[in-house]
Parts: structure tokens; C-alpha cells; sequence
């Protein structure tokens, strides 16, 4: 349940049995009750007088007078304090006059009355109540009684008052810790996000999309681990493009970057989930293939790979080369990647020889 949908005695757990539990602590009795209100009907007649010397001694404040700031704000504040005059001497302290200290407390911390300022004002509207029961009491007895039954009743309230002061205090605390911690939550999210971009970068070929080079051994490392533990094979794909220093050199390196774009997508397109794609180096591509053979490889570059590039370069050809390992035994990531690297060149070799 949100606080809003509660009152205030239900946030603050406050119910019959608690305030009469708390009186008790406070040992305000019956007979203390009885005193109180045996001088109400002087109290009544003089609580006027009583509250405009309050506010002459308070607004000789410079903090206090800064904070009641203007005459109607003057006007209800002694209102209120005529009401609660009053009520002190009552005799009714039940949960309602329990709820309107809990109020007092709270409105104080709202407007910024520090407790100093609250705990100064009770201490002057003592000193007056005091000054004013010692004159309407000649016996000293009946006079100390009811004084101490006023200052039990005044510590009561007090106590009501900072208890609801200090929860809502902890409330914007908790607040506060809990806005602190989503803000670290959302700034943990952005490192992380912002870590796994740069690794992704780090990564990967800027050109191309594809994985860069420097990760190619560590990544067939881990796939060759992963085979053997299955008993599978693995090829290595080594691509590079025919002629591709002649199409720098007669159409410049932006459409010799266009061209590698579109044999890094062809390659992307052609390949599954499980299969690493990387740009080598200038114009030489890799494809990590796991659980398959050199010839399952070249079944997909040949026919897959060639109708993929073909419908965005029709004029271009490729050298490739394929190099298996496993599922009985296997080479070394270095040794599988000369072994393309060689099948390659054997192919570029085949190529050029089949022009002359």
C-alpha cells in the first residue's frame, strides 16, 4: 500500500492501546488530566493574552520572524496556537489531538523549521504557561501538581512531534538512497553497454562489420577446444579477391571499399549462427566453420557464396581455400590457418594461370 493511501496515525502504527502505552510511559494520570483541566476556564479567558505575547517573543527572532514572512501567515499561526492553547488543557487526549501533533510535526519539517526553532517555541510557551498558573495557584502544592502535569502533556506532544520530524526525515532519506541507487543501477547499464561497444569495436573491422584479425586465434582456439570435446570437424575459409589491386588503382579506394562491403556481406549472408566471420587483412577474408568439412565448405562457397556476391558484383571473382581439422585429430590454430592461407594461394595460382 502507498503512504498516500494511509493516514498518518497508520504510517506512524499509533492506535488506542499505543497512546494509552505511551501515556503511561510518560505518566501523565488521571489525576494529572484532572488538574489540567481544572484551570481551563482561566486559561480560556487569558489565552489570548497568552498568545500575542507568545508571537511578540517569537517574531523578535530574526530566524522564526524570516519563516512566519508576512501578516496572514502571522494570522492563522496564532490561530492555531489559540486552538492548541486550548486543547493542551482539554482533557482529551485521544487519537484525534494524537493525529493533529503528528500533523504539527510533520507541516514543521515541510516548511524548514529546524528543531531548535520548535523545541525554543515550546520552551517559551512553557515558560508562559507556568508564569501565568503561578499566579492563578496561591497553594504550592496544587501549583507544582499542575505544573508538572502541563510539562508530562508538553513532552508527550514533543515526543509525537519529532517522531513524525524524524520519520519523514528518513523518508527523504530512503528516497534519496533510492533515487542514489538508480542512478548508480542506470550508470552501471552505460558502462556496460559502453564496455561491450568498445569490446565490440575492439573487435571488430570498421570497414566491414566482420571480426578483425587480432581475434582470429583466440576464437579458433576456442572452437577447435569445443570440436574436440565433440568429436567434430572444423574449416577454415580463407577468401581474397581477385584483382582487387587493380580496382583500386583504376577506380579508387572508395569503390575498392564498396566492393570489400559487399563480399563481407555476401560472406555474412551465406554463413550460420555458429560460424565466425573476419576480415584478414586488405582483401583477404576467413570463415571459421564449426562441425563441418572442407567439402561441405566449398559446397556453400561455391554454389551459396558465388550467387550471394554475383548479385552485387558480377564481375567479380574470388580465390578460396579450405582447410579441415578433426573430428579424429587436430592441428594447431596456426598451422589450420597457413594450411587455408596455402589452399588459397594454390587456388589464386589456379586463377591466373587459367588467364594467360
Amino acid at each position: 500500500m502507498r503512504k498516500t493511501d494511509q493516514t498518518l496515525l497508520e504510517q506512524m502504527r499509533i492506535t488506542d492501546f499505543e497512546l494509552e502505552h505511551r501515556k503511561a510511559l510518560f505518566a501523565l494520570s488521571a489525576e494529572d488530566i484532572r488538574l489540567l483541566v481544572a484551570v481551563k476556564p482561566e486559561i480560556e479567558r487569558e489565552v489570548d493574552s497568552l498568545v500575542e505575547q507568545f508571537y511578540e517573543m517569537q517574531t523578535s527572532v530574526p530566524e522564526i520572524a524570516l519563516l512566519i514572512g508576512d501578516s496572514d501567515t502571522l494570522g492563522r499561526l496564532r490561530t492555531a496556537q489559540r486552538r492548541y492553547v486550548i486543547d493542551l488543557f482539554s482533557g482529551f487526549y485521544d487519537i484525534e489531538y494524537v493525529n493533529n501533533r503528528l500533523r504539527i510535526g510533520l507541516v514543521h519539517k515541510r516548511i524548514g523549521v529546524e528543531p531548535k526553532l520548535y523545541l525554543s517555541a515550546i520552551h517559551t510557551l512553557k515558560h508562559l504557561l507556568i508564569e501565568f498558573i503561578h499566579q492563578l495557584l496561591p497553594d504550592d502544592k496544587s501549583r507544582f501538581l499542575t505544573v508538572s502535569a502541563l510539562e508530562k502533556l508538553l513532552m508527550f506532544d514533543v515526543a509525537l512531534v519529532f517522531e513524525t520530524y524524524i520519520r519523514s526525515m528518513i523518508s527523504e532519506i530512503e528516497i534519496s538512497k533510492e533515487k542514489s541507487e538508480r542512478y548508480a543501477h542506470a550508470l552501471e547499464e552505460k558502462v556496460r553497454e559502453r564496455t561491450l561497444q568498445l569490446e565490440k569495436l575492439s573487435r571488430t573491422d570498421p570497414l566491414t562489420g566482420l571480426l578483425n584479425m587480432r581475434h582470429l586465434n583466440e576464437t579458433l582456439t576456442y572452437v577447435l577446444r569445443g570440436a574436440a570435446r565433440r568429436s567434430e570437424p572444423v574449416t577454415v575459409v580463407y577468401i581474397d579477391v581477385n584483382d582487387f589491386k587493380t580496382i583500386n588503382d583504376t577506380k579508387g579506394h572508395q569503390r575498392g571499399d564498396e566492393v570489400l562491403c559487399n563480399v563481407a556481406n555476401a560472406i555474412q549472408n551465406i554463413t550460420r549462427i555458429e560460424d565466425h566471420c573476419f576480415r584478414y587483412g586488405g582483401d583477404e577474408f576467413c570463415i571459421v566453420m564449426s562441425n563441418c568439412t572442407a567439402t561441405q565448405a566449398e559446397n556453400v562457397c561455391q554454389m551459396r557464396l558465388l550467387e550471394e556476391l554475383h548479385s552485387r558484383e558480377n564481375d567479380l571473382t574470388l580465390s578460396v581455400g579450405y582447410a579441415q581439422t578433426g573430428p579424429s585429430e587436430y592441428v594447431s590454430p596456426e598451422v589450420l590457418i597457413r594450411q587455408a592461407d596455402e589452399s588459397m594461394y594454390a587456388a589464386k595460382h589456379a586463377f591466373k594461370m587459367s588467364r594467360r
